[in-house]
């Protein structure tokens, strides 16, 4: 399987929202908006009720996937709770990756994937604008973080029209709160964990080709859009990218933490919409799971 939508995937579900990313030129003529249902779960006690929303960080600009229960969740909620609360200026997010990721004694970028990627990656670096020297001086996982807005742009989405972005905005004008379970640097950190090799296989993903890319990326977004929780796990379980370590750093051990963050939120009263990757609300290690092995009702309402 092409390499490319384990690593959109990666960033889409989940560190997206810390991605700097280039905009996406506007086409000539509106597409027709797209309607999709993604999936919605509730759990409460005699107090307290948390919906929990399958978000993907970045998506075309047609899609519709508010529905009326969603709309009327997210105008009645107390409290959005999303992955992590972003500085909505990108030059901040920038600063935060190089001063997270500077690093001396690696090669430059282009000898760390397989010569036979060398071409794609120097494709990739000159469209994204950076100077070569810049990314030689990050650490791999730094540099392949910088080169995702090539691949976004490729895949024609963009973060404005993401799902928390969009929440983030409705919350806002309210004035209602909007709180992260973690933070940014955190969320970075992950990806700061992982070995040289990791790294390196994870950059090379950004390089293979981009029409495999685009449409199994259509495949992930309409398992999304239906709300398919089998197909929306598949796509991280059958991707060979999608390592033991990976699947720990990024998934499983943030599932664990988030469903225990959730089991004690239930003693404080009130109504909080939850939005999250859709990759943690799907599959046997899902946060739902988790919820239930603890002896929680986790009800699908969408």
């Amino acid at each position: 399987m092409n390499k490319l939508p384990a690593a959109t995937a990666l960033f889409a579900l989940f560190l997206g929202a810390c991605a700097p990313t280039a905009p996406v030129p506007r086409a000539a003529a509106a597409a027709a908006p797209k309607i999709v249902h993604p999936g919605l779960w509730r759990v409460a006690d005699a107090d307290t009720t948390i919906y929990l929303f399958g978000t993907i960080h970045v998506l075309p600009r047609d899609y519709v996937w508010q529905s009326p229960r969603l709309k009327q969740v997210a105008d009645t909620a107390d409290e959005l709770v999303i992955e992590t609360v972003i500085d909505q200026d990108p030059q901040v997010s920038a600063r935060m990756l190089l001063g997270m990721g500077k690093a001396a004694g690696l090669p430059p970028l282009i000898e760390r994937v397989s010569p036979d990627r060398r071409a794609a990656l120097q494709d990739v670096i000159t469209r994204s604008g950076l100077p070569p020297a810049v990314l030689d001086g990050m650490k791999t996982w730094t540099a392949a973080m910088m080169l995702v807005a090539v691949t976004l742009t490729d895949l024609g989405v963009e973060p404005q029209s993401g799902v928390e972005a969009q929440l983030r905005e409705r919350f806002t004008e309210r004035g209602r709160p909007v709180t992260g379970l973690e933070k940014p640097e955190e969320q970075l950190g992950y990806l700061d964990s992982l070995s040289e090799e990791d790294q390196r296989s994870f950059l090379e993903t950004l390089v293979d080709n981009p029409n495999d890319g685009r449409e199994k990326f259509a495949g992930m977004l309409a398992a999304w859009s239906r709300g398919d929780e089998q197909a929306i796990a598949a796509t991280f379980d059958n991707e060979p990218e999608m390592t033991p370590k990976l699947r720990e750093v990024l998934l499983d051990r943030r599932n664990v933490t988030w469903s225990n963050w959730l089991a004690k939120r239930l003693d404080t009263p009130g109504t909080i919409l939850v939005a999250v990757g859709a990759g943690h609300l799907a599959g046997s290690e899902s946060v739902q799971a988790r919820l239930k092995a603890k002896g929680f009702t986790v009800t699908r309402v969408e």
